[in-house]
């Protein structure tokens, strides 16, 4: 096959796989819908089998002492909405890798060499690892940020960042392609992950602290302390990967153009992004960092990616512009 034809079926794929995401977006939507419907259900199912209790016992009758109803227990039990939902994302996850695998072999290189490249490899990872990452733990409540935001990242990728196929330049003719911007890729994901977590933590500990009532299936998720704590776990395994970024990149940059650092712009946000998560986990774990200052710290810190993706790529100019617009 041609190296346009290849591209176009990749193209497909991508496409194909948007729809998928769009449909699986709709049905986590739809989940949190029926947890919302569901848990005021069953708060009143557990006060009743409470209250019967008591009464058996001769304890305490329901005139004399009301009864608040309790939660119920985040995870128990998974909706068909969640099962079609995760599936779909499964669906719309091989169709992203292949589509961004037939990109690469119309290239005849690693498909992260310009920002649309960059966006569906990103984006596939992210959707990957919040798909194995269920065998650790059950985040499937986090569907609709992930397959939400995976959608945002290949529309703005296809619509404005869309290049055709071109060699590359002399400086990215290297190993260290594959290595530095795959590890930097998979950093992102743990990051991404994490900021979804330190936001489902943020709207937690307000629900919690009974300042609003809306928004009631998050009394299916974990409380804000374990969120907090899935969030630090997550964001510790995406700043190894990032440290070794900024490692692998000095060494790349040593090779190419013969120094270690240069204060390039990209060197530059690369570093305030290590900085940011450095200060995030040593706050959290010396200076008693909790609650609603990590999760803004973790957020503050993938915002930094993003403003690195984007903007910097878009609007700075500097060795590493290989947005390809």
């Amino acid at each position: 096959m041609t190296t346009e034809t290849l591209a176009s079926y990749s193209l497909v794929a991508i496409y194909s796989a948007m729809a998928v995401y769009l449909f699986a977006f709709i049905a986590f939507t739809l989940d949190l819908a029926r947890r919302s419907a569901e848990t005021p259900a069953a708060a009143a199912a557990i006060q009743a089998v409470r209250v019967g209790q008591l009464a058996g016992a001769g304890s305490v009758t329901t005139l004399e002492r009301p009864l608040v109803a309790e939660p119920p227990t985040p995870g128990r039990s998974s909706s068909r909405f969640e099962r079609v939902a995760y599936a779909l994302t499964i669906l719309g996850w091989l169709l992203h890798v292949g589509g961004t695998v037939l990109r690469g072999v119309a290239a005849h290189r690693v498909p992260w060499a310009n920002m649309f490249e960059f966006s569906l490899t990103a984006s596939a990872i992210i959707v990957g690892v919040f798909v194995f990452v269920q065998v650790w733990q059950n985040l499937k409540f986090l569907g609709a940020y992930i397959t939400g935001f995976s959608l945002i990242v290949l529309g703005f990728g296809t619509v404005g960042f869309y290049v055709n196929v071109v060699p590359l330049p002399p400086a990215l003719q290297s190993y260290w392609l594959v290595i530095h911007v795959f590890v930097a890729t998979l950093g992102t994901a743990f990051f991404a992950i994490g900021a979804g977590l330190s936001i489902a933590q943020l709207i937690q500990v307000r629900r919690e602290a009974d300042k609003f009532s809306g928004l009631k299936f998050l009394d299916t998720f974990p409380n804000a302390e374990k969120l907090e704590n899935l969030a630090y776990r997550v964001i510790v395994v995406g700043f190894v990967f990032w440290t070794f970024t900024l490692m692998a990149g000095a060494i790349w940059a040593e090779h190419a153009w013969g120094r270690y650092w240069g204060w390039d712009t990209k060197e530059v946000w690369t570093f305030i992004i290590w900085t940011i998560f450095a200060g995030y986990i040593h706050a959290r774990a010396t200076r008693g960092w909790r609650g609603s200052r990590s999760s803004w710290l973790a957020i503050v810190g993938f915002s930094a990616v993003m403003f690195n993706f984007t903007i910097v790529n878009l609007f700075f100019k500097g060795l590493h512009a290989y947005s390809g617009l």
